[in-house]
């Protein structure tokens, strides 16, 4: 989960959109969010939304230094 606050006037990205924004394909963000280990998301009945703050903060704590490093579990 962020640690920064909900920001409800930074506009939200709906799935292809936040795929796009993180290189990544559509399928693969619906899979990570349906298996767990994708970027915090916001589900409003039917609707899912991103805020741009978890993308980059899910996408941070991917980074690595080496092929070697284990990778980081999900927030």
């Amino acid at each position: 989960m962020s640690t920064q606050a909900f920001s409800p006037l930074r506009k939200k990205l709906d799935t292809p959109q936040a795929a796009e924004y993180l290189g990544l394909g559509k399928s693969t963000l619906d899979k990570l969010r349906a298996a767990g280990g994708g970027p915090t998301f916001i589900k409003i009945g039917k609707r899912v939304v991103y805020d741009p703050t978890d993308l980059d903060a899910w996408f941070a704590a991917h980074k690595r230094t080496s092929i070697t490093e284990s990778t980081a579990t999900a927030a």
